[in-house]
């Protein structure tokens, strides 16, 4: 029997390896860009970074060491120059093909961090299987802008999975209808109606202003924002804005929401500070053709009707006042049930003796304000 030289007995003692068959192999140098192993083969195997993670922003540095050991699935034994091409993502990717399908099987929760924003939806990374989540299934109200999910980590549910097409389409929407809705039935079993609770201004409309009251949404509408006049919802709150609302009505899952406290009630004890006869001193604080209203305090609004600004005969009350005058008028009438009051600059002076007859047969005069207040609503619009 012929001796065998050392290179023939260097060559028994390694192993064979194939196209597609998985080794451990132990680092023995590391770059930036590449890894070298040591595979038990007549040549040390290569892995570059594009064949370690579809992460372009990573520094093979950073992740390996050598010493480390690590399987990896043989691409080329061969590449031309005698080198063991070797791939860690493909296996890597072969498993997490395994993982997304028994997440998808079991409608497990998956966490993983957004790797890209892309101009349909976002772009995950679960062991190396990409995964996409459409802009509609990102939330469960209409985003137009994504970018601030980049590199947030987020949940969701694989909704789709299609590993023929390498389809796998992810799913946050659902979990977070689901949370909503959990919370929704928590808070429902705590409020009532008459309740004082915070909450945090969501959107805010010309009508209104919508309430997160963790989990639901109560409509605080601009007529309940203040017992004075409001005239849009932005000049009073902004997005994020904390308060403490009452809870005014809930009707299914709608909740109506207002700031009117009683408490603050400026009718309280209006039948005493605006008795017929008292004298008291405002803001015009709109005109129109037949009067003004003066405004007392915030939420209580007076007429001073065109009769009763002078003893002079007045056109148009544009004719001597402007908004924002100071008024000093007595009060000839109030209605609390109605909540009206009105003014008279006239009654402030004594009359003279020919016109006692003429004012004692003359009607005080009541306009409907609120009608009023609603006309010129109807004008603006």
């Amino acid at each position: 029997m012929s001796e065998l030289t050392f290179e023939q007995m260097l060559e028994g003692s390694l192993k064979t390896i194939h196209a597609g068959e998985v080794v451990e192999g132990t680092v023995i140098d590391v770059k930036p860009e590449e890894l070298i192993l040591n595979i038990g083969y007549k040549s040390d195997g290569i892995l570059t970074k594009n064949e370690y993670t579809n992460d372009s922003s990573v520094d093979l540095t950073s992740v390996a060491k050598v010493g480390d050991t690590m399987e990896v699935k043989v691409l080329k034994v061969n590449d031309g120059e005698g080198q063991v091409v070797l791939t860690y993502k493909r296996l890597a990717a072969d498993r997490g093909n395994k993982r997304i399908e028994e997440a998808f099987n079991n409608k497990e929760v998956l966490t993983a961090t957004v790797a890209q924003v892309l101009e349909g939806g976002l772009s995950v990374v679960v062991d190396e299987v990409r995964i996409f989540i459409p802009a509609s299934l990102v939330s469960d109200s209409y985003e137009k802008d994504l970018t601030k999910y980049e590199g947030t980590e987020i949940e969701f549910v694989i909704s789709e999975y299609n590993p023929k097409r390498r389809r796998y389409i992810g799913d946050r929407k659902q979990l977070l209808v689901a949370k909503k809705a959990e919370l929704q039935k928590e808070l429902f079993e705590k409020i009532k109606e008459g309740d004082v609770v915070e909450g945090t201004v969501k959107n805010v409309t010309d009508f209104g202003a919508f309430i997160d009251l963790g989990g639901v949404d109560g409509l605080l509408h601009i007529s309940e924002m203040s017992w004075g006049r409001v005239e849009h919802p932005k000049k009073v709150f902004k997005v994020g804005d904390t308060l403490n609302v009452l809870i005014k009505e809930i009707n299914g899952s709608k909740v109506a929401l207002s700031l009117k406290f009683d408490d603050a009630n400026p009718w309280k004890d209006a039948s005493t500070k605006y008795a017929i006869g008292n004298v008291v001193t405002g803001k015009v604080a709109r005109m129109t053709d037949f009067g003004a209203f003066v405004e007392l305090e915030s939420g209580v609004d007076a007429l001073l009707h065109v009769s009763q600004i002078s003893k002079e005969h007045v056109e148009k009350p544009a004719d001597v006042l402007k908004v924002g005058d100071e008024v000093t008028a007595k009060v000839v009438d109030f209605n609390e049930a109605d909540k009206k009051i009105s003014l008279s600059i006239k009654a402030m002076f004594a009359p003279e003796p020919s016109e006692e007859k003429e004012d004692a047969d003359a009607d005080v005069v009541s306009v409907d304000i609120d009608a009023v207040i609603a006309a010129e609503e109807d004008t603006e619009e």
